[in-house]
């Protein structure tokens, strides 16, 4: 009988302090994403990769913004969120207690400011989303002057207009040139 003690003393404990103490996560581990708010471009590349339907975008024209919604009760903890962002303004922390009292209290929301187009004035696309590819298009080497800065700040249908009118200005100067 005291050899098995001294046995057992020697093995030590066989569980983990659980909740009495933190419990340690593998590096990698896949646990509740977190949105940083300031650096999302609001471009819903998270929204469309998630498998479970967990992340939303719904625009508000009215208001004139776009709000990304998370919702923790239907998130499978994939990870396609973090690798689809272009900005990493995802990232899933090691935070696996999410237990809640309150199913409201699953829900992280974020809100964002759309722009609206310069011709019909319908806003069109979130502002810091043109903001990023204007910046890459600095990056790049691409000169963005202001006529450039206008052809972002309008949305597809006023940009439909305005090519279709020049092309057919050039085409009537075209004509008139042969002549």
């Amino acid at each position: 009988m005291l050899k098995l003690f001294k046995i057992i003393a020697d093995a030590g404990e066989a569980t983990a302090k659980y909740p009495f103490a933190p419990f340690p996560v593998s590096p990698g581990f896949r646990g509740k994403p977190e949105l940083n708010a300031a650096q999302c471009i609001a471009c819903a590349a998270c929204t469309t990769a998630c498998p479970a339907n967990a992340l939303t975008m719904g625009n508000d024209t009215a208001d004139g913004t776009r709000t990304w919604q998370l919702n923790l009760g239907r998130c499978i903890f994939c990870g396609r969120c973090e690798e689809v962002c272009p900005t990493h303004a995802i990232v899933l922390t090691p935070e696996f207690e999410l237990a809640v009292a309150n199913k409201a209290d699953l829900l992280q929301k974020a809100t964002f400011r759309l722009q609206q187009c310069e011709q019909c004035g319908q806003p069109f696309a979130p502002a810091k989303e043109i903001g990023y590819v204007m910046d890459l298009l600095r990056q790049s080497g691409v000169a963005v002057d202001e006529a450039r800065r206008a052809e972002f700040a309008s949305c597809p249908a006023c940009k439909r207009k305005a090519t279709v009118t020049r092309d057919a200005v050039s085409q009537h100067l075209s004509q008139e040139a042969e002549q």
